[in-house]
């Protein structure tokens, strides 16, 4: 009864990376070398979310804690908690040259990004974004040069989910492949 919205959804979730792989791969690949740098360089990475997307950075830095297709050693990653407010955590854990990884995948936008993107900023550190959703114009307004936006153009919350969790396991692989060559 309900397998045509089933196969609906898989088939939504598809189009959709087929129609984002183009316009990110760039990106990525910015967002991989700095990932690659700040780790090569002796800092850290800060990862955390709005909403439930919090979730996604603590499932980002748990593969860089512990691995992700490939054994080696464990990446200076922490997962900001929600309390206190992740703000001052980055104000207090963060350095200059360390990277915050922001995940936002229910629309929080500028306004529930600032705090962060400020904090972060205000540290020297660069800001990895991942959003979704609709007008982002406030929120890229906030970007530095120095940042990299990773969006997912689409308006169902579940579609900017999966392609954030698809945008990690692509990051996650690209470090393991500059860190310790092809596992093929």
């Amino acid at each position: 009864m309900q397998e045509p919205r089933i196969q609906q959804q898989f088939f939504e979730s598809a189009d959709l990376f087929y129609q984002v792989a183009e316009a990110l791969s760039r990106p990525l690949n910015d967002a991989a070398q700095m990932l690659v740098d700040a780790i090569t360089g002796g800092n850290r990475l800060l990862c955390c979310g709005t909403g439930l997307s919090r979730l996604d950075a603590s499932y980002m830095a748990a593969l860089m804690l512990g691995r992700f297709e490939q054994d080696r050693p464990g990446l200076a990653a922490i997962a900001l908690a929600q309390t206190p407010e992740p703000a001052r955590q980055i104000q207090a854990l963060g350095h200059p040259g360390d990277l915050l990884l922001l995940f936002d995948a229910h629309g929080a936008g500028a306004a529930g990004l600032a705090p962060m993107l400020e904090a972060a900023h205000a540290q020297d550190m660069s800001a990895i974004v991942f959003s979704g959703g609709g007008n982002d114009e406030d929120l890229r307004s906030m970007l530095l040069d120095t940042d990299v936006h990773l969006r997912v153009s689409a308006t169902r919350a579940a579609r900017v989910a999966e392609g954030q969790r698809l945008m990690i396991h692509c990051l996650c692989d690209a470090v393991d492949h500059a860190l310790l060559g092809s596992d093929e």
